[in-house]
C-alpha cells in the first residue's frame, strides 16, 4: 500500500499565493507519475498539473503560466506553487500518484486539501 499525505491548503485572497505539497510514503514502489488534480462543488474532477517520470510537466490551459508543479524524487514529493490565483481556482485539490509496486502499476489518490479563493 502506498500512502498520499498532502498539506498547504487554505484560504487565500484573490491575487495570492499558496503551494500545496504531498508526499508519497510506503514500502517497495517506484513513482511514476505524479499529479494533481482539483474537484469544485458540482464539478467533475479536472487535471491541473502532472510531473512524469522523465521529467515533463502537463498543465491544464486554466492554470498555465500561474501553476508550476514540482518534484523532489528522492523524498517522493511533489509540489504544486499557485500563483496569482483566482475565486475559479476554489476547489477540493488531490494529490495522484502512479507507482510500480512489487511489478504491478497501481494508482493512488490523496485525501485532498481544499483551497478558497475569496476576499
Amino acid at each position: 500500500q502506498v500512502q498520499l499525505v498532502e498539506s498547504g491548503g487554505g484560504l487565500v485572497q484573490p491575487g495570492g499565493s499558496l503551494r500545496l505539497s504531498c508526499a508519497a510514503s510506503g514500502r517497495n514502489f517506484i513513482v511514476n507519475t505524479m499529479g494533481w488534480y482539483r474537484q469544485a462543488p458540482g464539478t467533475q474532477r479536472e487535471l491541473v498539473a502532472v510531473s512524469t517520470s522523465d521529467g515533463s510537466t502537463n498543465y491544464a490551459d486554466s492554470v498555465q503560466g500561474r501553476f508550476t508543479i514540482s518534484r523532489d524524487t528522492a523524498k517522493n514529493t511533489v509540489y504544486l506553487q499557485m500563483n496569482s490565483l483566482k475565486p475559479e481556482d476554489t476547489a477540493v485539490y488531490y494529490c495522484n500518484a502512479d507507482v510500480t509496486r512489487r511489478g504491478t502499476r497501481a494508482n493512488y489518490w490523496g485525501q485532498g486539501t481544499q483551497v478558497t479563493v475569496s476576499s
